[in-house]
């Protein structure tokens, strides 16, 4: 049932009740007509809905078997005392037409009361839709400025037109990646010195790229990731290798997963070793002279290599008569080395790492390739660690992080910065210690 819209303030609700059939008309004529003169000519019915402070009467009637039921609404702009005596005037009324009647007040409604729930409401879903609205605006703007600037940063670099970052030809390192998406990615955490081989054939561009730079071999966590590394170890000069984590690709990375992978990359002979691979192209070669175990590079000949087999084949032969000169007796060992040196040769060919104590004494273990997480974990203090394997610079940081002043391993790896408070010993300080580098 609906109200007069005009209606201000208030809305009674009576409930009719008669013993016969009765209509509409007839209840509308028993309210005027028992009420007239009964409350007063202030609050007569007729001159109050003259004057609009009462509204139209709405009554329902419903007649079944001879009884009739119903309800009487009256609104009211009057105040709270003149609606409630209108309310129980009302329930005077005991007869409608010919038949005997009962009229009972249901309630007397503020209407404004509910008028301001409804305006409540209706006002929070409107708020939530306008922060819903713009909080998506925010998210799609964001996304949208960074997309810009992630497509105009990459560029399309060489003849083959790969994907690669800005800073490719200033920059003096370089890292590959397998595909587009992947240096998308490294864009978006502000690496831009990134191109991608698009596939597991290594490009001209790129082979020409890794002899002028230190080149990090990035790839993804599976197995297309190691075939596409295999096949740039055996045509590239790779310095490093870095992984995502297993199961993972590059793309998929978060920035905090992504510099993780780049700051635990690999120096590429102790990655050879760990991995079991053998490099048949030109990362082999360039390895052995940044580690500091042969002279300079050596020169490469032409079809499969076969160049240094005629050079042996050329050399004189030795003649027997002149016995080499026997080499210089090597310096004495400082004690404390010798123990280091006797704990590297009972570790050779294991892949373990020792940790050593103030008193000389092994005070933990753990596998070359857990070595840097064991530093940091390491429970008891160290002096040293001698290991069957590389030097690595991430190594040095760390050791000087946590204060351990001597390393002792089989070879040196590529380092571009020796900390000043570790010395680092190898197998070829056998012949004389120089007290360290």
């Amino acid at each position: 049932m609906t109200s007069d819209p005009s209606a201000a303030k208030y809305q009674i609700r009576a409930r009719i009740s008669a013993d016969g059939v009765i209509d509409k008309p007839d209840v509308v004529g028993a309210v005027f007509g028992q009420t007239e003169g009964l409350l007063g000519d202030e609050l007569d019915l007729r001159d109050l809905q003259k004057s609009g402070r009462i509204g139209r009467i709405e009554v329902e009637i419903d007649s079944r078997k001879g009884k009739s039921e119903g309800e009487i609404v009256i609104p009211s702009s009057l105040d709270q005392v003149e609606t409630a005596i209108l309310a129980s005037g009302l329930e005077t009324v005991d007869r409608i037409g010919p038949c005997r009647a009962k009229v009972e007040v249901v309630s007397v409604e503020d209407i404004r009361v509910s008028k301001r729930a409804k305006v409540v409401d209706r006002a929070k879903e409107i708020l939530a839709r306008i922060q819903e609205d713009s909080k998506g605006v925010g998210i799609d703007l964001t996304e949208a400025v960074r997309k810009a600037v992630q497509v105009e940063e990459i560029t399309s670099y060489g003849p083959e037109h790969l994907p690669a970052g800005p800073n490719v030809d200033q920059a003096d390192a370089l890292i590959v990646v397998e595909g587009r998406s992947d240096v998308l990615n490294l864009l978006r955490c502000g690496i831009k010195n990134v191109i991608a081989v698009e596939g597991t054939s290594v490009p001209q561009t790129v082979k020409d790229l890794s002899r002028g730079k230190t080149v990090t071999a990035f790839t993804d966590g599976d197995r297309a990731g190691e075939l596409i590394l295999r096949e740039m170890l055996q045509t590239m000069d790779i310095d490093f290798v870095a992984r995502a984590p297993r199961g993972s690709e590059v793309e998929e990375l978060t920035q905090k997963q992504l510099l993780k992978c780049l700051r635990n990359k690999i120096p590429i002979n102790q990655y050879l070793e760990m991995s079991g691979f053998e490099s048949t192209g030109a990362t082999r070669e360039p390895r052995e002279e940044r580690g500091g175990d042969g002279g300079g590079r050596p020169e490469r000949g032409g079809g499969n290599g076969g160049g240094g087999r005629r050079e042996e084949r050329s050399a004189p032969p030795p003649r027997p008569a002149s016995p080499p000169p026997a080499p210089p007796a090597a310096a004495p060992l400082p004690p404390d080395l010798a123990r280091y040196f006797e704990l590297l040769h009972g570790v050779e060919n294991a892949s373990r790492c020792l940790f050593v104590g103030d008193d000389d004494a092994v005070v933990g273990e753990a596998p070359v390739k857990e070595m840097i997480e064991a530093i940091v974990q390491l429970p008891t203090p160290a002096k040293a660690i001698v290991f069957d394997g590389i030097v690595s610079q991430r190594l040095l940081d760390v050791a000087e992080e946590k204060g351990i002043g001597t390393v002792v391993a089989t070879r040196l790896g590529p380092i571009g910065k020796f900390p000043g408070q570790v010395r680092i010993f190898t197998r070829s300080d056998l012949a004389g210690p120089s007290g360290g580098r």
